[in-house]
């Protein structure tokens, strides 16, 4: 068994402009490890050395999220010299305060990663994580979280400033409030009466007369606050195997999650090569997570290149997607088949979803779920982050978390990211725009007209590549949602 990660070595760090919210960061630190912890957030984390990252101008890249805040943290990020990678990471933590309904500290997700310095694309996959044994009692058996530590890998493969420093804005946000936004107020309407009858839950979510929050009023998660404190101060690996993981194992039955900090120690995320297929121009490649999610979207693509209708492609898709998950197999064997049955799914979790690209051409397209709109519906005690529901148990299905990444291996350069979420039409909302886009449709106008509901899609893209060519890029969030797409910064 891997030892208590040490408390980490503190040194400053920088302090972001102040945006279109006002996002305070606390000092950075950091700390070099290496090894199998800290690919894995077993330990403290890795950072640059001081002078790596500083302000920058002009052209800074683009995000996309489905919660607005969440953006302006990445591209502060951005601007004070921060990869993709750097920027996706503080987002999602980001989103774990602004968006709990989706993603959160209980839950997880999976992503994909250009590396434009190395020319290489991989995939962190880190659902949250499925049970084999729930104790009695368990009325609402929890997902082993994988956040954190998934955050945590994909810091690793690119990430330039301080994790801690990635951490700051989210706790900031918990600690001192921060609006309810409308794609917040728009699940508390779906979910919020029940979500509120857990007293918990209510501190954060609902008013003093057990009302959820609506649009605009202010939301203090201070709970949540300490928690991503001891994040940033500790180690994610603390939350796995040490203080945090003891506190969880003890707050756990209480909200009938069910819980051991040994069943925390073995949740680890995978990190493997991205499923690979041809782009539309010559020298193109497509770079698709390789969860049955990505594999959809991959065959909807495909589909949608050989003629066939949005429906039908979408169809083709889910066949696909439903073949790796109930015989599970080899993705790109599946992809070059034609799985037999249906694409039926049953009721599938709420998710979103994130696309970051810096300046240089990294790039990052994540997917997030709690596996149900607001997890189990239970809040940690203490600890202020929704449980995410344990998939397999009962009516609970795991989502299908879609992203690709488009590269040209002849110009060694980023041509486009997409990220979808909408239950099963989260694929197509990721196949359809990032096509459209690839034939010269300009990336609003793919985004806008390649979807349909429930999908949501994220997109950013560069006609004429990056880097070399910034003017040419534009991003863009659906027009259905509520997120936001923000770029150049003057």
């Amino acid at each position: 068994m891997a030892a208590t990660p040490p408390r980490e070595a503190r040194r400053p760090g920088l302090r972001l402009m102040a945006g279109v919210t006002a996002v305070g960061l606390l000092a950075g630190c950091s700390s070099v490890s290496s090894g199998v912890n800290s690919v894995l957030g077993l330990g403290g984390s890795t950072g640059p050395t001081q002078g790596q990252a500083g302000f920058v101008r002009g052209f800074l890249g683009q995000v996309v999220t489905d919660e607005p805040r969440a953006a302006v943290v990445a591209r502060e990020i951005l601007s004070a010299g921060g990869s993709a990678q750097d920027a996706a990471v503080a987002a999602s933590f980001t989103l774990a305060v602004t968006l709990p309904s989706r993603a959160g500290l209980g839950g997880g997700g999976a992503c994909l990663v250009y590396d434009q310095r190395r020319r290489e694309a991989e995939a962190v996959i880190f659902p949250a994580g499925a049970r084999t044994d729930v104790a009695p009692g368990a009325d609402r058996p929890a997902a082993i979280p994988m956040y954190a530590r998934g955050l945590f890998a994909v810091h690793v493969r690119g990430g330039r400033l301080p994790f801690e420093q990635l951490i700051a804005p989210a706790e900031q946000s918990a600690r001192f409030g921060t609006e309810v936004s409308r794609a917040l107020a728009a699940d508390l309407a779906v979910a919020g009466t029940p979500l509120v009858a857990d007293p918990w839950s209510r501190q954060s979510f609902g008013t003093p007369d057990g009302r959820p929050l609506a649009e605009g009023a202010r939301m203090q998660q201070p709970d949540l606050a300490s928690t991503l404190a001891a994040l940033r101060t500790a180690g994610v690996g603390d939350m796995y195997q040490g203080g945090l993981a003891r506190r969880i194992e003890d707050v756990s039955p209480v909200a009938g999650a069910g819980l051991t900090a040994a069943e925390m120690r073995a949740g680890l995320p995978r990190i493997v090569p991205s499923l690979d297929t041809p782009g539309i121009a010559s020298g193109d490649r497509i770079h698709w997570l390789p969860t049955d999610g990505g594999l959809a979207a991959a065959a909807t693509f495909r589909a949608l290149q050989g003629g066939a209708t949005p429906q039908a492609a979408a169809e083709t898709g889910l066949r696909a997607a439903r073949a790796l998950r109930i015989g599970g197999g080899d993705p790109a064997a599946i992809l070059a088949s034609t799985p037999a049955g249906d694409g039926a799914f049953p009721s599938l979790p709420a998710s979103t979803s994130l696309v970051v690209m810096d300046r240089e051409g990294g790039a990052v397209a994540c997917a997030f779920s709690l596996n149900n709109l607001f997890g189990t519906g239970r809040v940690a005690q203490g600890l202020g982050f929704l449980f995410g529901a344990a998939p397999g148990i009962g009516s609970i299905e795991p989502p299908l978390l879609p992203a690709a990444i488009v590269t040209s291996s002849t110009l060694r350069a980023f041509r486009a990211a997409a990220a979808g979420s909408g239950q099963f039409a989260a694929p197509l909302a990721v196949a359809g725009p990032l096509r459209e886009a690839l034939r010269g449709v300009s990336v609003p106008d793919a985004v806008a007209n390649g979807v349909s509901d429930p999908g949501r899609a994220s997109l950013a893209g560069c006609s004429r590549y990056l880097p070399g060519a910034p003017e040419t890029c534009r991003a863009a969030s659906d027009p259905r949602g509520f997120g936001v797409a923000l770029g150049t910064l003057e």
